[in-house]
């Protein structure tokens, strides 16, 4: 009975707490509110860039700032296309290039993206950062990590479902919840991940198109990335991104299409 009913509750949370997100016009789980998410995020960000050595006014980090500004109106001028103009209204945007030997850059809820210098090498040129700076706002903007503390949440809530219900019967408990935490992660967590990232990457060849940086550069990036990684990378199933192959077929495909939606939409000329 308790089972049932702790099952019966998350079942109506999950079913009253999702949500269409405009951006990709596809229903997602919004467990936690932007009011909430968005303050945490900004709090996060400031913390990280507090902690760092954030490069003012050099040339890599006048790029990032140019890059970025360029793919956001990107990004507006594909939302007011889609009949979304406001969409973004309480996004804070800000782009920072952070001194680190990562490799890496990444995006926070409402429009703070870093980059680490680390990564500048494998990008090589300001057409791999824009592959770089399109996939990151889609995340921002498909509000990936909002579904990912929901899974999140979604998680733990089936694992009280399964402790409880073997509460009585402790070696049972004890398998359960090593399999449940394999599983959910391999079967559940690791594959929602992956699907963001490829989500990230397609929209992502959009934004770039549209904002007039070559799309043939998205592909050549993973390709270094790949030859970076000296063959390091954990299998696909294993890890929270595609792997390094699956991307660069995947984006070398997705080009003709993706060129075919920007320029549907109309690419912005800066020059």
């Amino acid at each position: 009975m308790k089972y049932r009913l702790l099952f019966a509750v998350i079942l109506i949370f999950i079913t009253t707490n999702c949500a269409v997100n405009p951006f990709t016009g596809k229903k997602t789980m919004a467990f936690v509110p932007d009011s909430k998410l968005i303050p945490m995020a900004y709090s996060q960000y400031d913390e990280v860039l507090s902690e760092s050595e954030v490069l003012k006014n050099t040339e890599e980090s006048e790029m990032i700032k140019r890059v970025g500004e360029r793919i956001k109106l990107a990004a507006r001028k594909y939302l007011k296309f889609k009949g979304m103009d406001d969409y973004d209204a309480n996004y804070d945007w800000e782009f920072n290039l952070i001194e680190s030997e990562q490799v890496n850059a990444w995006a926070m809820p409402g429009g703070k993206v870093a980059f680490y210098t680390g990564i500048l090498s494998i990008a090589e040129n300001e057409d791999g950062v824009a592959a770089i700076m399109g996939h990151e706002i889609v995340h921002a903007l498909a509000n990936h990590g909002q579904q990912r503390m929901s899974a999140g949440l979604i998680q733990q809530g089936a694992a009280v479902v399964g402790n409880v219900a073997l509460s009585e019967k402790e070696e049972q408990q004890q398998i359960f919840n090593v399999a449940f935490g394999v599983g959910s992660q391999v079967f559940g967590m690791l594959p929602f991940s992956r699907k963001h990232e490829t989500e990230a990457d397609e929209q992502g060849l959009v934004l770039m198109i549209l904002a007039g940086y070559d799309p043939q550069e998205a592909p050549k990036l993973w390709e270094r990335m790949k030859a970076a990684s000296n063959g390091q990378s954990p299998p696909e199933f294993l890890s929270t991104h595609p792997s390094h192959d699956t991307r660069i077929e995947n984006l070398r495909n997705r080009i003709p299409a993706a060129r075919a939606e920007a320029e549907k939409i109309g690419i912005i000329n800066f020059n």
